[in-house]
This record gives structure tokens, C-alpha cells and sequence, in this order.
């Protein structure tokens, strides 16, 4: 019997792609590469004629699924909600496990990323949080803690 999919990468379209980077490598992933893309390939793949984008992949050091982060070229971007609460529809957050939670927090605060709601506790086993990144990004951050 076959295997069942495996997630290798999650996107995230963004506007200003050196920000959005140095957000995440500040959290502790690390660059795998940079490169544009365009052509026939992208083309179809998009379902548009004449786009041409600059990709970073990110990885956490510890392993797992790789974050590609993508700023389009051609066409030009598309404003999204930067201030999408949980509720809209779409993809809303992307979970990293960290330890330190309040700290991490601490840091982004400084750095004028805020929570979008507080600091929770979920059955004595983890602490969660949503901070809203660069561009309106939710990150969510959990600190198993039991």
C-alpha cells in the first residue's frame, strides 16, 4: 500500500521578502536557498502568463517541513488582510514549537510584533500564542510545558 502525502513545504506569498526572511530566521530557521523563478513551469503551475517570482526556503535545524517564502515580480502583488483575525477564511497561522514562549514573545514585543490576544494554557501540556509577524502574518508559537 502506498505511503500517504507528505507535507514538504508551507507558502507564503509576501511582499517584502527580506523583512519576512529576517522574521523567521530570527526565530531559528534557517535559509536553504534563494533563487527566481519564471517561465513555462511557473506559468502553469500559477495559472498566469508572464510571472516571475523570488523564493526563499527556510527550514527549521532541527528538520521537518520547509517554509517557502515567495515575492512576486510579476504580476504584481495583491494586498491581503494584514490584520486577518482567526476567523477569515484561509490559511490563518503557521505553529512553532519553542521553548521559552514568554521570552521569544518578549523579544518579537521588541521588536513590534505584538500578540494578538494573550498568552493561553491548554490542560497543564502547552502554552500558546498568535503573534502577528511582518505583513500580518499569524505565528503561532506553543511551548509544551507537562
Amino acid at each position: 500500500m502506498p505511503a500517504g502525502p507528505r507535507l514538504d513545504h508551507i507558502g507564503i506569498t509576501v511582499a517584502d521578502l527580506d523583512t519576512v526572511t529576517e522574521f523567521f530566521v530570527g526565530l531559528g530557521l534557517e535559509v536553504q536557498g534563494r533563487m527566481a523563478i519564471e517561465g513555462e513551469f511557473l506559468d502553469t503551475v500559477i495559472g498566469m502568463s508572464g510571472a516571475r517570482t523570488e523564493i526563499v526556503m527556510l527550514r527549521p535545524p532541527a528538520g521537518g517541513t520547509d517554509l517557502e517564502l515567495s515575492s512576486f515580480v510579476r504580476p504584481d502583488h495583491v494586498p491581503g488582510s494584514p490584520t486577518a483575525m482567526a476567523n477569515e477564511l484561509g490559511l490563518r497561522n503557521v505553529c512553532f514549537e519553542v521553548e521559552d514562549l514568554e521570552g521569544v514573545v518578549g523579544r518579537l514585543a521588541g521588536e513590534g510584533y505584538g500578540l494578538v490576544g494573550g498568552i493561553g494554557r491548554h490542560e497543564d501540556v502547552w502554552l500558546m500564542a498568535y503573534v502577528r509577524g511582518p505583513e500580518g502574518i499569524i505565528v503561532s508559537l506553543a511551548e509544551r510545558i507537562g
